[in-house]
């Protein structure tokens, strides 16, 4: 560790001289103030690890400064000194949060020792930062599971981006983990104790995002009955994740554009400019490349989003991910039912072998459904799992059309089977297939198979 900056804040030049002396032959920077109001002020201008303070001053004393310092200046610790040594004096220093008390006239022993205590602590609390923060990195990464080459990558980029304040779009299917890859870059990055706000841009009416984001002043429309601030606001110092962003309409993109490149908003009914220091995090079921060829997507917000892109495959590529997330899985619902679980060979194999649509999160749900209908049985067989086996049924139909060359298209006819097959239900749908609602209309809206007859 470097060695400590310490300044001296004595109105007596002789006890001043004496312990700069002392302490410069140990080796230490020392400076030497004759004021409390000088040290303050030199504080504001320069860090300094420790502070030797005397109680009694001429215009600001030592309590006031302990006070001042120990309120903006955290990092600085505050030594008392003073020839006045009562137990009152040495109770007060204390509660306002002094590293220690010392009275005059002063032993170099006593003073080399506070020194030496003060180090200590310092290198401790560098130390235990230094470890939480790689506990912290490690806690993020750990939460993209797999084994695969491509998931690999992703912790890797995740590993690589974190510490930067680069806006970073996250591409992949719904249910591909896109939320855990954000979650995992906030918890890895400088900003992880500041606050992680989230915002569904597919979940609200464009009327209302506006609102959703930057807030609005009390009176700005009707209904507004107090002043609120928006997403962008909270977030200031943290991490914002907008959720879905290819569904943002053209007139928000414009507005986020703004925030992006200046760093500024106003709330709705409000001509006061807000700064915020924010990190941008953006997912997409999307490829918003595509979303800007078609007019979608302003080019300008894409580029300004796109600073580093992860690209999550769909979990049908990446099978050898399967065993982990099962195993993940099996544990988190295991212990919440209090029972714990294991597959047979015929069920692992059934989970290898299915195409799944909805991605991780159908496999969880599965998971979660099979030990719920396993109620009193250690092992996990295909029957546990209905809806995969209703998948397969549906693929091995005669009317299945064998000509569909790709997966998206077998997934395609596959959704439209169990919808037909479900009288258009989609709830009922979305159970069959292992998914959840949210989940098959985005795959509807995908394929643009928006059924106006659709229910539920």
């Amino acid at each position: 560790m470097r060695k400590p900056a310490i300044l001296v804040a004595e109105d007596d030049p002789l006890n001043g001289r004496y312990v700069c002396d002392a302490i410069r032959r140990w080796g230490y920077d020392v400076t030497l103030v004759k004021d409390g109001a000088i040290a303050l002020d030199l504080i504001q201008k320069e860090s300094f690890d420790l502070l030797f303070s005397d109680l009694k001053m001429g215009k600001v004393g030592g309590m006031e400064v302990l006070r001042q310092v120990r309120k903006n200046y955290h990092d600085t610790e505050v030594v008392i000194m003073t020839a006045y040594g009562t137990i009152d004096n040495a109770v007060a220093a204390m509660k306002e949060g002094a590293f220690d008390y010392i009275t005059k006239p002063i032993s170099p022993e006593e003073l080399k020792l506070v020194i030496q205590r003060v180090i200590e602590r310092q290198e401790l609390i560098s130390e235990n930062q230094y470890l939480r923060s790689e506990l912290q990195k490690r806690k993020g990464v750990e939460g993209v599971l797999g084994k695969s080459a491509a998931i690999q990558k992703i912790r890797e980029i995740v590993q690589m981006v974190a510490p930067t304040n680069a806006a970073v779009l996250i591409e992949g299917e719904t249910g591909t983990g896109k939320e855990i890859v954000s979650n995992a870059i906030h918890c890895a990055s400088p900003r992880h104790n500041m606050p992680y706000i989230k915002t569904n841009c597919a979940a609200l009416p464009h009327a209302l995002l506006e609102s959703e984001l930057f807030g609005h002043e009390k009176g700005a429309y009707t209904g507004a009955d107090s002043q609120v601030k928006g997403r962008f606001e909270l977030a200031d110092g943290g991490t914002l994740l907008l959720d879905e962003i290819a569904d943002l309409d053209m007139a928000m993109q414009v507005k986020l554009l703004r925030v992006l490149q200046f760093n500024e908003f106003e709330r709705i009914g409000s001509g006061k400019t807000i700064k915020v220091d924010v990190r941008i995090l953006a997912t997409t079921n999307r490829s918003l490349l595509e979303e800007v060829k078609k007019g979608k997507f302003r080019k300008d917000l894409y580029f300004r989003l796109n600073t580093i892109c992860v690209k999550i495959l769909p979990l049908r590529d990446r099978k050898e991910d399967i065993p982990i997330l099962v195993e993940c899985f099996l544990k988190k619902y295991a212990k919440k039912n209090e029972e714990p679980k294991e597959l047979s060979s015929e069920a692992v194999n059934l989970l290898l072998e299915h195409s799944w649509p909805g991605n991780v999160r159908e496999l969880e749900n599965c998971i979660e459904t099979a030990i719920v209908l396993s109620h009193g049985k250690d092992t996990l067989e295909p029957v546990h799992f209905p809806y995969v086996k209703d998948h397969e049924q549906l693929l091995e139909e005669d009317d299945f059309d064998e000509s569909a060359v790709t997966l998206k298209e077998a997934e395609k006819q596959l959704i439209i089977k169990t919808l037909r097959k479900q009288s258009n239900n989609k709830s009922q749908t979305a159970r069959v297939l292992g998914i959840t609602v949210k989940t098959l209309r985005s795959k509807l809206k995908e394929y643009d198979m928006v059924d106006e007859n659709a229910t539920g």
